[in-house]
């Protein structure tokens, strides 16, 4: 784990404490809603490290709880208190969705993170022109020089920095073929894209992997996600998932178990490491 402080890692623990308090108490969510004059959406962000708590709620709340032990109560403040440390990426809360920046703080903080891709590269290995043509051709209504579009092209240049971290976690890229030979932003965007995965993938912590089309039908043909691990088993392994109604996130063992059977499946019909660089260099070739 990269940041055993991170806000995000606080509010889950946070998380894990209230919740198993609430059980322990008999209480459902809405009844904890009813009894606080809170909406049941509250309890709810609470519970699921979505949103953090002030200090005056969770001491309200503890109450409920019947846990007024002293040193208990200050260690959850503190728990509390740390879940509401902003970090780098708040600064885009305007402009990007509140679930990728949620993932980039999961990011963060993990200690292993496998990514399959179908169509695109993964955000964090975007050069800046292929990432401001992505971006550009998903927020087609901005002009080229808007400001937002600027900002998330910042941001999502800004997550490379996590590759070279001082305690960067393990990668495992797996791209379908088509991620790699659909031409975007023109050949010389697409070929300095390409040399850069190769230079990437030099890194010690980093591979990457190509499915070829020759696999055929294959589990992530489903669509794109993201495993993040962590190291300490008080945090719950995540799964990222597009979809065409919208992202998800969730941290259930039986579907994070699913996808990460997906990976495994989809490594067994890679090109492998090498073979998979070596058709990445033969394809930025083609476009020179």
């Amino acid at each position: 784990m990269v940041d055993g402080g991170s806000p995000l890692v606080q509010r889950r623990r946070l998380r894990s404490e209230l919740r198993s308090a609430r059980e322990a108490k008999g209480l459902t969510q809405d009844q904890v809603a009813h009894e606080m004059d809170w909406s049941l959406s509250k309890i709810i962000r609470i519970e699921g490290a979505s949103s953090s708590i002030s200090a005056n709620d969770l001491k309200a709340l503890l109450s409920l709880y019947g846990i007024t032990e002293s040193e208990r109560v200050d260690s959850l403040l503190a728990l509390a208190k740390a879940g509401r440390e902003r970090s780098w990426w708040s600064a885009y809360r305007d402009v990007a969705p509140s679930l990728l920046l949620q993932l980039i703080e999961y990011e963060s903080v993990a200690s292993a993170i496998r990514q399959f891709e179908t169509l695109f590269i993964p955000g964090i290995l975007q050069t800046e022109e292929y990432a401001r043509a992505v971006i550009q051709n998903y927020y087609d209504d901005e002009g080229p020089g808007s400001d937002k579009l600027r900002a998330l092209v910042e941001l999502r240049v800004r997550r490379e920095g996590l590759l070279n971290s001082e305690h960067s976690p393990s990668f495992n890229f797996m791209l379908d073929e088509a991620a790699v030979s659909r031409l975007v932003g023109g050949s010389s965007v697409m070929r300095s894209q390409l040399r850069r995965l190769i230079a990437v993938a030099e890194k010690p912590n980093v591979t990457v992997e190509i499915v070829p089309f020759s696999a055929g039908l294959h589990p992530g043909m489903r669509g794109p996600f993201e495993i993040i691990e962590f190291v300490d088993p008080l945090d719950k392994d995540i799964v990222f998932v597009e979809t065409p109604r919208g992202d998800i996130i969730s941290d259930d063992p039986k579907e994070t178990k699913s996808y990460r059977d997906a990976f495994d499946r989809l490594e067994k019909a890679s090109l492998g490491p090498r073979d998979s660089l070596a058709l990445l260099a033969r394809i930025a070739e083609e476009m020179s």
